[in-house]
């Protein structure tokens, strides 16, 4: 299966959280859009493993994606090096992704740079005919995506560029309660974490309301950019 967009995060929910509206209504377009998370979340300060695979599988059903893998690095501990980056590679080739949406270049959680670079490293490296890999037993054609975007999480960083995605928040939202374990719950016995407040909830919500002022609109999401973004003309521009 070829992917138009493949969505990397380096915990579950991370895609969810930064770019999971913009995720619902390219699907709603008819965009066939994937997630790979890069850990499993294991040391995360609530819920398990196990809870949070079913709570990832339940938030890629709301969401649509076509399909949602997991490389199972090390939570806090993966590195940017070649056995990582080759992982990475293989899942970029074997889906063929034009667009991929990454981690925030710059964040509180050390995973979300790291994952930042590494998945943006592992981009260019997919594109090197000579750097070989295998996908069951045969070997894999080279392909580099067009386009690398960082979705923004828990710093205001100021945007590249934003999309409109009003009509969309709803199905974010929905996803990213579908971690039960990890959010805002008040009848939860588990500590609490930075992420399990009442008000990192709602940002969620009021941050993509923050940006959709910006641009005249209801609710936008936010991406930083490597490289130029190149429009046709200025109609392009909203």
């Amino acid at each position: 299966m070829k992917l138009d967009i493949l969505a990397i995060g380096a915990h579950p929910d991370d895609v969810e959280l930064g770019c999971g509206a913009t995720i619902a209504k390219e699907i709603s377009l008819g965009k066939k859009v994937g997630i790979l998370d890069l850990t499993k979340g294991e040391l995360g300060t609530r819920g398990s493993v196990e809870i949070r695979k079913k709570e990832a599988f339940k938030a890629a059903k709301i969401l649509g994606v076509s399909i949602r893998e997991n490389l199972g690095f090390a939570d806090g501990f993966f590195v940017n090096d070649k056995e990582h980056q080759l992982k990475i590679i293989e899942i970029i080739r074997q889906y063929q992704p034009d667009i991929v949406l990454c981690n925030a270049k710059e964040d509180r959680h050390i995973d979300h740079s790291k994952g930042s670079q590494l998945v943006s490293d592992a981009c260019f490296l997919s594109g090197l005919r000579k750097v070989e890999t295998e996908n069951n037993g045969v070997r894999q054609n080279a392909w580099r995506p067009k386009h690398v975007y960082h979705y923004i999480q828990w710093k205001n960083s100021e945007p590249d560029f934003v999309v409109d995605v009003s009509g969309f928040i709803n199905i974010k939202l929905e996803a990213v309660k579908a971690y039960s374990s990890q959010f805002y719950d008040p009848k939860s016995k588990e500590p609490s974490s930075p992420i399990s407040s009442i008000n990192f909830l709602e940002s969620v919500a009021y941050r993509s309301q923050d940006l959709g002022r910006l641009i005249g609109t209801d609710h936008a999401e936010g991406f930083n950019v490597e490289r130029f973004v190149a429009v046709n003309n200025l109609d392009d521009l909203i």
